[in-house]
């Protein structure tokens, strides 16, 4: 099993990125998705938005909820985190994981069952 993630990289403050994450071995249309960052020098991770197995609902840490959009695609077997009117504070490594018990909100990336490793966005101006 394997998540890739891509995408990331600079953006000036107030710009966009749309982070990608490609699966294979498994099928994220019977997981849970989520994204996760880590700030620089943070040894731990920070949940930042989900989207439940069914596609019914989407949670968002509340620094992202209204710039940030978690999405799924089935046919193509990716999820997607666009990330709108980026601010410093966003600068991070990014990580999508995937988990079987439907959706969480879980800082801890180690309790997903699988995971990423992470691409870096950087928001400076």
């Amino acid at each position: 099993v394997q998540l890739v993630e891509s995408g990331g990289g600079e953006a000036q403050p107030g710009g966009s990125l749309r982070l990608s994450c490609e699966a294979s071995g498994i099928r994220l249309s019977d997981y849970g998705v989520s994204w996760l960052r880590r700030e620089p020098g943070d040894k731990s991770t920070w949940w930042v938005a989900s989207l439940s197995r069914s596609g019914a609902n989407t949670y968002y840490e509340a620094s992202v909820k209204g710039r940030f959009t978690i999405a799924r695609d089935n046919a193509k077997n990716t999820m997607s985190l666009q990330m709108n009117n980026l601010k410093p504070d966003d600068t991070a490594t990014y990580y999508c994981a995937a988990t079987a018990t439907g959706s969480t909100t879980f800082d801890d990336l180690a309790t997903y069952d699988y995971r990423g490793r992470g691409t870096q966005v950087t928001v400076s101006s």
